[in-house]
């Protein structure tokens, strides 16, 4: 299931309502049909808006669950492309699984998320941002999307917004699961797991592994050698093994303990462009691009009485990037600490939290760079308050954080909502949020000790109608974010003759997101639609590799012991570089899957993803890899 809740922040400038007339025509017109996908629970209990549980009904804030169901009948093999499917939101590849990866949330930088897997904040000190290509797909249970900046709440990084990664977590009884599954390029997976729950003490194991033959991933280079240089004709296939275990104990009734472990390899092959002007014979080489990622947290829950509560947390991630025979190698790894204290008075809900964080990089030296280590913390304090009564919800946060090296930095955020009608809700809000400039931006021979930190200010406006089977929902936002770091070939003061990056930019991610769903009998219709202005005000020009206009349009019909699913990708026109000079044009795939229960045990998966074998990319030269086929088994006792 996917669940899709629609709320929004603050007010669009007037100047702007030319750009939302067209969807909110278009809202009219969808009536249920606008993001139609299993209604949601509103009791259902998430965590991502305000760090501490809440029910789905009382959120100020744009939200998307995906349940394990959802994943394993994507058939997808990353994150990022199931994350795709979900309003807002974009990726950017180079190449194929195991490639480097780009999320876009309403077309905000990919280090503009803030990424955490059980708790475990992830992130890189090199480019910023979470490596997507690293985090292994088959031991994810939950996703929760929280679009809008958060830092108020998060800290540094949650200007676009927020999405959280859960594993796994045992129940009642003993659950055994297995799995294994085939698909075009070579591609075989096997995955095995249990999960359980005995007396005080629950569990949860599981190991996948993954590999793929590939495809080439730079067909286009070979016929504009002069333009772009040589690659290698082969295919760039990749290997990936990964495994989890979450432990739980309660030592009372109102106490209890977490710990979780993670670790994922995944090695995928691509092609390092040569030159045409080398003088020396071209030696294809097997390039390889290593992704190795590991996460580990302790989590201590008490309930004290019926007000006072409190979390301590303590987490550990280790991303590392490495590429051979051309080697270059980055180690990033993160620690926290939390002390959260929630105060709970009938409708009212306090929150006060003391966090630190301590990043450390560690950049191999390679020919043309010398070794970089540095770190750095920052600690802070925050608050919350919660009302939640009759039609009304209110949220208010703020959040100061004392960097090792900025100093301070204060963010706030503001949300309101307002139950029109038992089926119409609207919302409004307001935040701010900041991203500090990464190690290796600041200190590596691209870098500028004096990088500001970046920031930013955003308001939206949120319309949502439940009602039986039928949802929709429009969000109206604009973000406005200065010292946007980008890389300057003209900066003075910097080692490298070829630039350094640079913070004077100014950048406006403003749009509208419609969606919503609908059922009719055995039939459920799901579909997203977003307008968005992601745009350099410097130049004016679009921000490299978005997309003025995306939409995904689904329908699950369940017939006869199957469901049978059917979903349309779309985008407009992108341009790859920041000049526009280079457009990448837009595409329309169509994707179809099948599934049903063989015997009570035994689940079988199919999908082909691309029926049409659209010629399309995501990045200028890396192709995607066309029409593709996966069948897969899932043995589940019950």
């Amino acid at each position: 299931m996917i669940s899709h809740v629609s709320v929004s922040r603050g007010r669009a400038p007037a100047r702007r309502l030319r750009f939302a007339c067209l969807p909110l025509a278009l809202a009219s017109a969808f009536g249920g049909l606008a993001h139609a996908q299993e209604a949601p629970t509103l009791g259902e209990t998430v965590v991502t808006a305000n760090r501490t549980p809440q029910a789905l009904s009382d959120l100020v804030g744009d939200v998307s669950i995906i349940d394990r169901q959802t994943i394993e009948r994507s058939g997808a093999t990353g994150v990022a492309d199931v994350l795709a499917r979900l309003p807002g939101i974009e990726i950017s590849r180079t190449g194929g699984v195991g490639n480097t990866t780009s999320l876009f949330i309403r077309g905000a930088e990919t280090r503009f998320t803030a990424v955490y897997l059980d708790g475990v904040r992830i992130d890189s000190q090199t480019t910023g941002g979470a490596g997507w290509e690293g985090i292994p797909l088959s031991q994810i249970d939950r996703i929760e999307v929280l679009r809008g900046p958060a830092a108020a709440v998060y800290g540094s990084d949650a200007i676009g917004g927020v999405i959280q990664l859960f594993t796994r977590r045992g129940e009642n009884g003993v659950a055994p699961y297995a799995g294994i599954g085939l698909g075009s390029n070579g591609l075989r997976k096997i995955e095995g797991g249990v999960s359980g729950k005995s007396g005080l003490f629950d569990y949860s194991f599981g190991v996948a592994h993954e590999e793929s033959k590939g495809y080439n991933l730079q067909p286009v280079a070979k016929r504009n050698v002069v333009k772009d240089g040589f690659t290698n004709p082969d295919r760039d296939g990749y290997n990936s093994t990964s495994g989890n275990v979450k432990l739980g104990f309660q030592i009372t009734p109102d106490q209890r303990i977490d710990a979780t472990l993670l670790t994922s390899d995944i090695k995928a092959g691509y092609d390092a462009t040569v030159s045409y002007k080398t003088k020396l014979p071209i030696l294809f080489a097997n390039d390889v691009a290593n992704n190795t990622l590991r996460t580990a947290g302790l989590t201590w829950s008490a309930k004290w009485n019926d007000v006072y509560s409190t979390r301590v947390q303590v987490t550990d991630s280790q991303s590392v990037y490495k590429t051979q025979p051309s080697f270059y190698r980055t180690e990033t790894n993160l620690r926290g600490f939390l002390f959260q204290n929630e105060f709970r008075f009938g409708p009212h809900l306090v929150t006060a939290t003391l966090e630190r964080r301590e990043d450390a990089l560690n950049n191999a030296p390679t020919t043309t760079s010398k070794l970089l280590s540095r770190d750095r913390s920052q600690d802070a304090l925050s608050l919350g308050y919660g009302f939640v009564q009759g039609p009304h919800s209110l949220q208010l946060h703020v959040r100061h954080d004392k960097d090792s090296e900025f100093g301070g930095k204060t963010t706030g955020s503001a949300a309101y909502g307002y139950a029109i009608t038992p089926a119409l809700r609207f919302t409004a809000s307001a935040g701010t949020a900041f991203r500090a400039p990464t190690l290796y931006q600041r200190f590596s021979e691209y870098g500028l000790a004096s990088l500001k930190p970046e920031s930013s200010r955003n308001v939206e406006l949120g319309l949502q109608y439940t009602e039986g089977a039928t949802r929709a929902g429009i969000v109206v936002y604009n973000n406005q974010v200065r010292n946007l770091i980008g890389f300057d070939g003209s900066a003075k003061g910097c080692a490298s003759s070829f630039g350094c990056y640079s913070s004077t930019a100014r950048a406006r991610y403003q749009g509208v997101t419609l969606s919503g769903g609908h059922r009719i009998g055995d039939v459920t219709l799901r579909a997203s639609l977003d307008f968005q202005d992601p745009r350099d005000l410097a130049t004016h020009n679009l921000l490299a590799r978005r997309a003025q206009r995306h939409a995904t349009f689904g329908a699950d019909w369940r017939v006869a012991g199957w469901t049978l699913g059917a979903e349309v990708q779309t985008s407009s026109k992108r341009y790859d570089d920041a000049a526009n000079s280079v457009q990448l044009g837009g595409y329309t795939v169509l994707n179809l899957s099948a599934s049903t229960q063989i015997t009570r045990d035994l689940n079988l998966i199919a999908r082909v993803d691309n029926v049409g074998n659209k010629d399309y990319q995501y990045a200028r030269l890396y192709a995607n890899a066309g029409r593709i086929a996966y069948v897969g088994l899932k043995w589940t006792p019950q």
